[in-house]
C-alpha cells in the first residue's frame, strides 16, 4: 500500500506541536502577541491537519493518541501559565485548570492501580471546557494583540474558565467515582 509509507506526517505533525511550545510561550513573556497568535494558528492547523489525516487514512498509532492531547495540552496550558506569569490572569485561575487536570490524572490512575483498567474518554463537559479554555486564551491573546476584540473577553474568560473547570472537574470525580463504587459494591 503506498499510503503507509506515509504513516509517520500525523506523528511528525504532533512533534512539530510540541516543539512550537517553547517559542509560544517565549512570544507570550515577552509580550509579543501577534508572533503568538500565528504560532497558536499554525499549532491549531497541524492539530486538525494530523486528526484529519490519522482518521481518513486510518494511520492511527497508539504514540499519538497519547502524544496528540498531552501537546493540545501543554499548548493550553502554558497560555495560561505565561498570561498568569505577565500579570492578565489571576493565580488561582492556572492552580484552578492545572489542579483539575492533575486531579483528573491522579484519579485516573488511582482507579488504575486500585480498581481496574482505566480507559478515559474526554466527557462532553471536559471538551467544553477545553473549548472555552482555547476560547478564553485566544480571546484574550488577540485583545492584548491589539486586535478587535472587546475589553470584557479577561473578566467574563475568567469566570467562564473557572465555572467550566470546576463543573467538569466535578462531573469527572462523580462518574469515576460512581464506576469505583459500581466494580467494588460487586
Amino acid at each position: 500500500m503506498m499510503t503507509h509509507r506515509w504513516r509517520w506526517i500525523p506523528n511528525a505533525l504532533t512533534f512539530l506541536r510540541i516543539v512550537m511550545i517553547a517559542p509560544f510561550a517565549a512570544a507570550l513573556l515577552a509580550k509579543e502577541y501577534r508572533f503568538a497568535l500565528v504560532i497558536f494558528f499554525v499549532a491549531a492547523a497541524t492539530d486538525a491537519f494530523d486528526g484529519f489525516l490519522a482518521r481518513h487514512f486510518d494511520w492511527r498509532t497508539r504514540i499519538g493518541a497519547i502524544a496528540d492531547p498531552l501537546a493540545d495540552k501543554a499548548l493550553l496550558i502554558s497560555a495560561y501559565l505565561m498570561l498568569t506569569l505577565t500579570g492578565v490572569l489571576p493565580y488561582w485561575l492556572l492552580w484552578l485548570v492545572v489542579g483539575r487536570d492533575v486531579l483528573i490524572v491522579c484519579g485516573g490512575l488511582a482507579f488504575h492501580y486500585c480498581i481496574g483498567r482505566f480507559d478515559l474518554q474526554p466527557s462532553i463537559p471536559g471538551k467544553i471546557n477545553t473549548l472555552i479554555q482555547i476560547l478564553v486564551a485566544l480571546a484574550i491573546i488577540i485583545l492584548l494583540a491589539d486586535l478587535p476584540m472587546q475589553p470584557w473577553v479577561i473578566d467574563a474568560g475568567i469566570l467562564a474558565v473557572a465555572a467550566s473547570a470546576l463543573f467538569s472537574g466535578a462531573h469527572y470525580i462523580a462518574v469515576w467515582s460512581l464506576k469505583a463504587w459500581r466494580v467494588k459494591s460487586q
